[in-house]
């Protein structure tokens, strides 16, 4: 079963970025879509969930201040860390990028003299994502079965 995905509108509205900015991204492979990539004209490009959160990630870190080249290492590590992204924060000092998923390691790095230029926390992406995503869906009528209206006979009406 193909897992449905979204597209490059739906993704800009949910992610909050321009078409722009998604393209661009796409073409210079800081995120291509994981479910199905352009292959010319007339195609689109189909983004998964997890690409959807990693596009919030980069939204939030470029809305930090952070430089794209930056953003690039950062989900480097985020998609080799395996970390839940919900639940890490992003320090970043120039050119490094670290982890952290306590505020006491937070606070470890500080002691131990790393000059820290960012901590972005990511707490909140993912439900900023669904109330996004719940946003854009319509939401879908309920039908109860027999019930008026359904053309269904109703128990007791003989027909």
């Amino acid at each position: 079963m193909p897992e449905e995905g979204f597209r490059g509108p739906q993704v800009c509205k949910i992610a909050g970025i321009t078409y722009r900015q998604l393209d661009y991204w796409a073409r210079t492979d800081l995120l291509r879509p994981s479910i199905s990539d352009a292959r010319g004209s007339g195609t689109q490009r189909v983004y998964s969930y997890r690409d959807l959160l990693e596009l919030k990630v980069i939204k939030r870190l470029l809305d930090a201040g952070v430089s794209l080249q930056s953003a690039r290492r950062a989900l480097g590590l985020l998609r080799s860390s395996g970390s839940d992204v919900a639940a890490a924060n992003l320090v970043l000092n120039g050119a490094h990028s670290v982890l952290a998923t306590s505020g006491e390691e937070i606070i470890d790095l500080l002691k131990g003299g790393q000059g820290v230029l960012n901590i972005v926390p990511l707490a909140g992406v993912v439900q900023e994502l669904d109330a996004a995503i719940t946003e854009l869906t319509p939401p879908v009528p309920e039908v109860r079965a027999g019930g008026e209206g359904s053309g269904l006979p109703q128990a007791g009406t003989g027909g």
